[in-house]
């Protein structure tokens, strides 16, 4: 009873200390502490905020100079690399002359994170609208910062996305609370990505501000790619951030029940920051992103479209009564079902909502269906191996009901758009590896996809333990080419989640030129050097049909899936005289090209890989969340 007793009072303690929200009277005083204490002098009288001038935002006076209401020109620039993707956005932060805009899901305190951050202020400084919107789950992660940024410059403002129990920042426990109390709105998160300069350029797809979607990590990277725009566009992408800006949900940071007993209780603290873990890899971005050459030669490479729509989820997607099918998943389902030569798609996490896989389905059944391949992660590559565990329980679905052709990305890439000497791994320019001070991995909270799952105690979103060791890479891109004439490029991992909880956008190119070069950028992640292709494994030479029935019963139980051999396994292309290309699956030459390498090709057999199979059989229920 007394153990009880001491349970209910820590839950009752926590309840109050989680959900004690101020007054309005507290949230006045702490806007008001935060008003007094912001800079309003800007360190220049121009009135171009005495921007450096950059090539990118260039375009985008170009784009709107040629368009025409009926018929708008558009830039598109792919930026697949890390450093070409962090370039570009201090250029054009440093370019902007009236305003810049920030929507993200995860804002680390890093070096990447406080380098953007550093940009953003220097750039409020000298006269530019500076407004930043995270979600909360991923926003940066001390109090004290966000504190200091309530009161940091009149020309800056952050808001916090979707903050539960009122607060900036949760703890374990708070986050156990807001599990049992509000369980659908912790799932709701705003995976949108944006950044808006000047109504003129924008840049939006799979990165966040955190050192892994850079390069910058010397554990473990993503392979990601984000699209910049120039051109009409952008005002769609402007009105979809205005939107989110305003929304029930966007709070300031003032009225956060931490955030504002901080300021009441001791003013604006002074900004935190850190040392650079590498300052010479900081110091040489922040000198190339001014070096117009360099710059140059990146926007040289943007290729002119035409018409080019942008598809965002509205934020009502998070109110209750909403049960409309989303924007982005309506606008990709339509898309994938126009498919009549080829789909090319592009998801770190292969977990498809039950109206994926039914549009899926009935391609499969047409007469002459569309050949379909999918560049997803293995699990020695991916961040989340529950996730995987998923994927790995319906391969027999995706290849054979579904006509998959699927390559998973593999952890050590040979020939992958990746910066290894930027991971700092290798010595830059004699600097350590960056490591904790205790010499272990930092930890790195903020970099998960999946919030629900984000605090499980069994570290579900940890990587898998693989026979050698090294900074590894993992897909993290989404993105889709229908027939060589459209390609999209988003937030969405064409998964439940992204339908059904977070809000998502995507940009789509209906031109040739472009759809074919993001076709060779996904195709080259599933070239031999960089990912397995999965095929059904060899029949077993006795009762193989009965072995696929009985797999096939297995699989379609949500919970008991343990029939012990599975459909499908991982292969690796053995090249030769008569296999001088990868032939696909359904090619009789492929067993002659191929070798199997097992089911999970690098992983150190261990309890990730248990736990993989645990799922499988028994985490059917966990794909909504997923």
């Amino acid at each position: 009873m007394k153990v009880l007793a001491r349970l209910l009072a820590l839950v009752a303690a926590l309840a109050a200390g989680g959900c004690a929200t101020l007054t309005p009277e507290q949230a006045g005083a702490a806007a008001e502490v935060a008003a007094q204490a912001r800079p309003v002098l800007v360190d220049c009288a121009r009135e171009d905020a005495c921007a450096t001038p950059s090539p990118l935002r260039a375009l985008g006076r170009d784009a709107m100079a040629a368009s025409a209401p009926d018929a708008p020109r558009h830039h598109a620039l792919i930026l697949d690399y890390g450093q070409d993707a962090l370039l570009a956005r201090l250029s054009l932060v440093r370019s902007a002359q009236q305003a810049v805009d920030v929507q993200t899901y995860i804002f680390d305190e890093d070096d990447a994170g406080h380098l953007f951050l550093d940009e953003l202020l220097a750039a409020a400084r000298r006269g530019v609208k500076v407004r930043v919107l995270i979600d909360q789950l991923s926003a940066l992660r001390k109090v004290e910062t966000l504190a200091a940024l309530a009161g940091a410059h009149a020309n800056f403002e952050l808001r916090i996305y979707n903050p539960l129990l009122g607060r900036a920042r949760i703890s374990y426990p708070q986050y156990v609370l807001a599990a049992a109390c509000c369980w659908r709105r912790l799932n709701q998160r705003m995976h949108n990505k944006l950044l808006l300069v000047d109504g003129l350029v924008g840049i939006t797809g799979g990165r966040n501000y955190q050192d892994s979607y850079y390069d910058w990590d010397p554990e473990y990277n993503f392979r990601d790619r984000d699209l910049f725009v120039a051109g009409p566009v952008v005002a769609g992408m402007q009105a979809s951030f205005e939107e989110y800006w305003d929304a029930r949900l966007a709070r300031s940071l003032p009225e956060l029940a931490d955030v504002g007993r901080l300021l009441l209780r001791e003013g604006v603290p002074p900004l935190p920051h850190e040392p650079f873990e590498l300052p010479a890899r900081v110091e040489r971005i922040s000198r190339d992103a001014d070096d117009a050459l360099l710059v140059g030669a990146l926007a040289a490479q943007a290729l002119p479209v035409g018409e080019v729509e942008f598809i965002s989820d509205p934020p009502e997607k998070h109110r209750a009564g909403y049960e409309e099918v989303a924007p982005s998943t309506r606008g990709l389902l339509d898309l994938i079902g126009s498919a009549q030569e080829e789909i090319l798609l592009q998801t770190p996490y292969l977990v498809l909502s039950p109206q994926a896989q039914d549009q899926f389905r009935e391609l499969r059944q047409r007469d002459g269906p569309p050949r379909v391949r999918v560049s997803t992660n293995s699990l020695a590559a991916t961040d989340a191996f529950i996730t995987y565990a998923l994927s790995y329980k319906y391969k027999r679905r995706f290849l054979r009901e579904f006509g998959f052709e699927i390559h998973e990305f593999k952890p050590f890439p040979q020939d992958a758009p990746i910066d290894v000497e930027a991971t700092g791994t290798v010595g830059l320019d004699g600097e350590p590896v960056a490591r904790a001070a205790d010499g272990r991995p930092r930890a790195r909270p903020l970099e998960r996809e999946y919030s629900a799952l984000r605090w499980s105690g069994f570290s579900a979103h940890e990587r898998v333990p693989l026979h050698r060791g090294g900074v590894r890479f993992g897909l993290h891109s989404k993105s889709l080419v229908v027939d060589g004439r459209i390609g999209v490029v988003g937030t969405h991992n064409f998964d439940p989640r992204g339908d059904n909880y977070n809000t998502e956008s995507a940009v789509v190119i209906e031109d040739a030129a472009f759809a074919q070069a993001l076709a060779t950028s996904i195709r080259r992640d599933m070239a031999p050097e960089n990912s397995w292709v999965v095929a059904r494994r060899d029949r077993p030479p006795v009762f193989s049909g009965l072995d696929y029935s009985l797999g096939k019963v297995s699989e379609s139980l949500p919970v008991f899936d343990l029939w012990p051999t599975r459909y499908a396994t991982s292969y690796e292309f053995v090249p030769g005289p008569d296999c001088p290309e990868p032939p696909p699956p359904g090619d009789p030459r492929f067993r002659a090209c191929h070798e199997p390498v097992g089911d999970f090709p690098e992983v150190r057999l261990g309890l990730r890989s248990l736990m993989t199979r645990i799922f499988t059989a028994f985490g059917a229920g966990l794909a909504p969340i997923l």
